[in-house]
C-alpha cells in the first residue's frame, strides 16, 4: 500500500426516520388514538486519530462515507432505531479542509482525539405528536430531518519529534535505519527516498523520540521542483531538525553552499521552519580523505554562522551513540528538570 498524505473525500450523515402514523386496534378499543412512534436519529460522521496510522492510504480505494439513516417509528409509540454511527480513523496531524473554501475545520493533533464532525438528522415525530381537540385522529406524521453532506481535503501533516532533511544521496535513510527500527529503501542514487519515512528512537528509560525523514529537498523545492513541494509540509511540525551534509562531498567548499541552498528553501517555503532549533551532522566520515582535519575545519565553518555541529558516519555507526546521548538531553529533559550530576568526588 502506497504513501498518500493528500485526498478528497466525500463524508454524509444519516437522514432522521420517518414518523409512524399508526392508531391503537385493541380488542376492546375499536377507535383508540394515534399512537405512531417518532423515527430514529441517523448515524453520525466522527473522525479519530490514531498513532498506529502514519498515511492516508486507506482511503486510496473508498472516497465515499455515509452513516446509517434512523430507521422509521412504528406503532404502540416504538421509535425507531437510530442509525449507526461511521467512524473514520486518520493519522496524527490530520488537517480536515473544506474542498471548496479551503478553511481549516479540524486538526487533530492528540492521539485517540475524536471529534463529531457531522451531525445525523433528527427523527420525524409520529402522529401521535399531532392529535388536538379539534382533530383526534390525525393521518399525518413528519419525516425525518436530512442528513449532512461535506467534501473535505485531508491533508496529513507528520508531527514528529526530529526531521531529518538534508539534499538527496546525503545518507539520510541509512542515518535513520540505524538510529531506528525503520526499514527505508537504501541506495546510492538521488530520490531512493520517494516518501517520508518514520521511525522510533527508544531510549532505557522508556522514553522515545520520531523520526521523519523527509525526502525530495532540492533547489527550487519550494516551488514544486523534485519532490519537495509534496513533503516540505511534514517539516512544519516537527521540534527540532537534523541537517544532513556529505561531508566527502567534491569539492568540500560548496558543502556550505549546499547548506544554505536548503535552509534557503525552508524559507522560502515557512521561514518559521528556519527558526526551529537545529543542528548539523556532517556524515561519511569514513570517507574523508583528510579526517580530523578535514572535520575540524568543517566544524569550524558551521560555528562561524552560529550553528552546532558534529561528525558521524550513518554507515559505521561512529558518533550515533553520542548523537543519542544528544538529542535525549535536548528533548526529553524537561525544561525545569534539573540534570543529573555526574558522580565522583
Amino acid at each position: 500500500m502506497g504513501f498518500l498524505d493528500e485526498v478528497v473525500i466525500t463524508v454524509v450523515s444519516g437522514d432522521g426516520g420517518k414518523g409512524c402514523v399508526s392508531f391503537r386496534r385493541e380488542k376492546f378499543i375499536p377507535k383508540g388514538g394515534p399512537d405512531g412512534g417518532d423515527g430514529g436519529a441517523g448515524g453520525d460522521i466522527l473522525f479519530h486519530a490514531s498513532n498506529s496510522l502514519n498515511t492516508l492510504s486507506d482511503f486510496s480505494s473508498k472516497r465515499h462515507f455515509k452513516s446509517q439513516n434512523g430507521r422509521p417509528g412504528k406503532g404502540k409509540h416504538q421509535t425507531g432505531r437510530n442509525g449507526s454511527d461511521v467512524v473514520i480513523k486518520v493519522p496524527l496531524g490530520t488537517i480536515i479542509y473544506d474542498s471548496e473554501t479551503n478553511e481549516v475545520l479540524a486538526d487533530l493533533v492528540n492521539d485517540n482525539q475524536e471529534i463529531l464532525f457531522l451531525t445525523g438528522g433528527i427523527g420525524g415525530k409520529g402522529n401521535s405528536h399531532f392529535a388536538t381537540s379539534t382533530n383526534r385522529t390525525p393521518r399525518f406524521a413528519q419525516n425525518g430531518m436530512p442528513g449532512q453532506k461535506k467534501t473535505i481535503r485531508l491533508s496529513l501533516k507528520y508531527i514528529a519529534d526530529i526531521g531529518l532533511i538534508g539534499l538527496p544521496n546525503v545518507g539520510k535513510s541509512t542515518l535513520l535505519s540505524r538510529l531506528t527500527m525503520a526499514r527505508p529503501k537504501i541506495d546510492n542514487y538521488p530520490f531512493t527516498t520517494i516518501f517520508p519515512n518514520l521511525g522510533i528512537m527508544d531510549f532505557d528509560n522508556q522514553k522515545r523520540l520520531t523520526i521523519a525523514d523527509i525526502p525530495g529537498l532540492i533547489e527550487g523545492a519550494s516551488e514544486g521542483k523534485g519532490l519537495g513541494h509534496r513533503f516540505l509540509k511534514h517539516v512544519e511540525r516537527t521540534r527540532f531538525l537534523l541537517h544532513l551534509i556529505d561531508g566527502a562531498a567534491s569539492p568540500q567548499k560548496d558543502i556550505l553552499k549546499d547548506f544554505y541552498l536548503l535552509q534557503d528553501e525552508l524559507n522560502r517555503y515557512n521561514p518559521n521552519i528556519t527558526k526551529k532549533e537545529q543542528m548539523v551532522l556532517i556524515n561519511k566520515t569514513d570517507l574523508m580523505p583528510k579526517g580530523r582535519k578535514d572535520i575540524d575545519r568543517i566544524r569550524a565553518a558551521f560555528t562561524k554562522i552560529g550553528f552546532e555541529s558534529m561528525a558521524i558516519s550513518a554507515l559505521t555507526g561512529n558518533g550515533l551513540d553520542e548523537l543519542k546521548d544528544i538529542l535525549a538531553k535536548k528533548l526529553l529533559i524537561e525544561p525545569n528538570q534539573t540534570k543529573p550530576e555526574p558522580n565522583g568526588f
